[in-house]
C-alpha cells in the first residue's frame, strides 16, 4: 500500500513539463516555513509583474527532493542555499568562503546540470547549536568548544537532515569530538525550538534566521572553529526559464541582496509566532518595498 502511494506521488510530482503551457511556471519550496515565505516572495513577484501563472509546488520534503524535481523539470524554480549545495548535492568538502562557495557552487549546476544560480537574497541561514540562554549562562557556555566540555551531561535533539548530513551532526561531532549523554533524539524541526525552551532537550540544531530563538530565549553558541559553511539562499532556476522567461529572471534579480538575516529572522516569526499565512507575510514585505 505504501508502495502505491509512493507511485502515485511521484506521478503527481513529476509530471512533464510542458503540461500547463508555457505560459506556467512551477515554484518549488522544502517543507519548512523559510521556505515557503521565500516560495511566495517569488510566486506573487512573478504574479503582479508579468503575465506568467505560477503554480505553486509548496512543501516538497527535503533537499533532494526539491533538487531532482528542478533538474527533471518537474518544476522550475526553488531556493536553495550554498552550504547545503556545497555539501548534499556536489558532495565536496566544506569551505568557509562566502563568494567562493557561491561561485563554485554556480558554475557546478551550469556544467553538471544547466541549471543557474541567480544573485542572493541576502541572508545567511546557517546552521547552528542553540540553547536555552539561562542554561548556556549557567554552565559557561558560549561556544560549540565550551559546549564540549559540558556534553556528556547534556541531551540534543535535531532534525533528520542535520542527523544525516556531512555539514551536520556526523561531521560537527568529529570536528570537534562532540558527544552528548545520549544519542541525540530526531525531532521534527518545527517542534525543536520549543523543546529546548521546555527544558525537553538542552541543545537543537537551529537556523540563523529562525525568529524562535530571540522570541523563545535561546542563544546560538559560537561555531568558534568554522566548521558550518556558509548558507546563503538564491534562486536556482531551470534553464528552460533561463532561455524562454527573461522577464522572470529580471524580476527575480530584483529581490537580490534585499534580505539580511533580521528581516529573514522576523518574517519567520510572523508566520511561526505569529500564526499568520506565508502568503500573507509575503505580500506584505513586497509592498513595503515598493515590488507590487
Amino acid at each position: 500500500m505504501k508502495l502505491l502511494i509512493i507511485i502515485l506521488l511521484s506521478g503527481i510530482l513529476f509530471t512533464g513539463c510542458g503540461d500547463m503551457g508555457d505560459d506556467t511556471i512551477r515554484i518549488g519550496s522544502k517543507n519548512f516555513t523559510e521556505q515557503v515565505i521565500i516560495g511566495e516572495i517569488m510566486a506573487i513577484l512573478i504574479e503582479e509583474n508579468t503575465d506568467v501563472r505560477i503554480d505553486r509546488r509548496f512543501n516538497l520534503a527535503g533537499t533532494m527532493v526539491c533538487f531532482n524535481s528542478l533538474r527533471t523539470g518537474a518544476i522550475d524554480i526553488y531556493a536553495e542555499y550554498t552550504g547545503t549545495a556545497l555539501a548534499v548535492i556536489l558532495d565536496e568538502d566544506l569551505r568557509s568562503d562566502p563568494d567562493e562557495v557561491y561561485e563554485f557552487v554556480a558554475s557546478e549546476y551550469r556544467k553538471r546540470w544547466d541549471l543557474h544560480w541567480l544573485g542572493p537574497f541576502g541572508f545567511n541561514n546557517a546552521y547552528t547549536l542553540t540553547m536555552r540562554e539561562s542554561q548556556a549562562e549557567e554552565l559557561g557556555i558560549k561556544t560549540v568548544s565550551d559546549l564540549v566540555e559540558k556534553a556528556h551531561e547534556l541531551t540534543a535533539g535535531f532534525d533528520a537532515e542535520f542527523l544525516n548530513r556531512s555539514d551536520g551532526y556526523p561531521g560537527l561531532r568529529d570536528h570537534y569530538e562532540l558527544e552528548f549523554k545520549d544519542r541525540p533524539r530526531q525531532m521534527d524541526p518545527g517542534l525543536m525550538y520549543q523543546a529546548a525552551a521546555e527544558g525537553r532537550v538542552d541543545v537543537i540544531c537551529g537556523f540563523a534566521t529562525d525568529g524562535r530563538i530571540p522570541a523563545l530565549d535561546l542563544v546560538i553558541l559560537e561555531d568558534d572553529q568554522d566548521f558550518f559553511p556558509p548558507y546563503y539562499a538564491a534562486p536556482v532556476v531551470h534553464n528552460s526559464v533561463m532561455e524562454n522567461r527573461p522577464e522572470v529572471i529580471e524580476i527575480l534579480n530584483t529581490l537580490r541582496g534585499l534580505i539580511n538575516d533580521e528581516m529573514m529572522q522576523y518574517l519567520n516569526y510572523e508566520v511561526d509566532g505569529n500564526g499568520r499565512r506565508p502568503a500573507s507575510v509575503a505580500r506584505e514585505f513586497l509592498t513595503e518595498q515598493g515590488l507590487i
